[in-house]
């Protein structure tokens, strides 16, 4: 247990070093997965959509600060304001 607990703070610790993570574990032991070919936190409105194209659908803005999400099929783009604020992959397989 101690190992994984270690595994996990060592990969903690690296993490902002990587565009985008998923830690995953799997028979007890951590795995991450890298997805760099998704929109990264803080990227704004214009760039996701200069990379990426326009969204199959968008809901928003909702609320104080404003939500807005951005469909693009396999992920989900939320913004807060014209920022990226998640990305959520939509299906349960890892890349």
């Amino acid at each position: 247990m101690s190992r994984i607990l270690l595994t996990i703070a060592a990969l903690m610790a690296i993490a902002p070093a990587v565009p985008a993570d998923i830690l995953k574990i799997d028979d007890g032991k951590p795995v991450v997965v890298v997805l760099d070919n998704r929109p990264q936190r803080g990227m704004t409105m214009d760039q996701v959509r200069e990379r990426f194209g326009e969204p199959a659908e968008s809901r928003g803005p909702v609320g104080d600060p404003p939500i807005t999400t951005w469909n693009y099929g396999d992920f989900i783009v939320v913004f807060e304001g014209k920022y990226v604020l998640h990305t959520v992959n939509k299906s349960a397989k890892t890349p």
